[in-house]
């Protein structure tokens, strides 16, 4: 990216720089002596924190890891009856009045951890059932599963608990990434 005085030039766009009105292809057409000479500095783009871990893509702003239990707080609307730090129930509709109304729920937003157990559980789920028919065909027919077979399906069922209790054990941002990105999930 480049910069004139603190500020972002926008490849593309015209620019003034003392006085002088500058086209919008001239950082595309001139030379780096040519920029440098009045004031433009290049400098690398700055890296954006992963979107799937953080919110914005600012490291600064990590989502949550673990579920919350909503409450209400300050600065909302609160209905009658209800304070802040009050829990938040999962509306329902009622027929006999035609409103929407407070469950026994509690409303909980589910955390990163939930979330991407689920996943492992849904990839578990996939890589096996290509092989399920061995299984079918054992408990129909006695025909023997290959030990292939067998070795793959527990690798598989074996990878699935590690994750789903490293991503529980993970106690922070950090150490969730690392178990997010050490899938090792076998191949047939």
């Amino acid at each position: 990216m480049f910069m004139l005085n603190g500020k972002q030039l926008t490849v593309g766009r015209a620019f003034t720089a003392d006085g002088v009105q500058y086209p919008s292809n001239w950082l595309q057409l001139s030379s780096a002596a040519e920029k440098t000479a009045i004031g433009i500095t290049e400098v690398a783009d700055p890296v954006r924190a992963d979107d799937r871990f953080y919110w914005n893509g600012e490291s600064d702003n990590p989502k949550a890891l673990d579920d919350v239990n909503e409450v209400w707080g300050e600065g909302e609307t609160l209905p009658d009856g209800v304070s802040v730090g009050d829990p938040k129930y999962v509306q329902v509709w009622d027929a006999d009045t035609e409103s929407m109304v407070d469950s026994d729920e509690q409303m909980v937003t589910r955390g990163l951890k939930y979330t991407w157990k689920q996943q492992v559980k849904t990839t578990c789920g996939t890589l096996l059932a290509a092989s399920d028919w061995y299984v079918t065909r054992n408990a129909e027919l006695s025909t023997a599963i290959p030990d292939s077979i067998v070795t793959y399906r527990a690798a598989v069922r074996t990878e699935c608990d590690r994750l789903e209790t490293a991503i529980d054990a993970a106690a922070d941002m950090d150490a969730f990434i690392a178990v997010v990105q050490a899938q090792n999930w076998p191949t047939e």
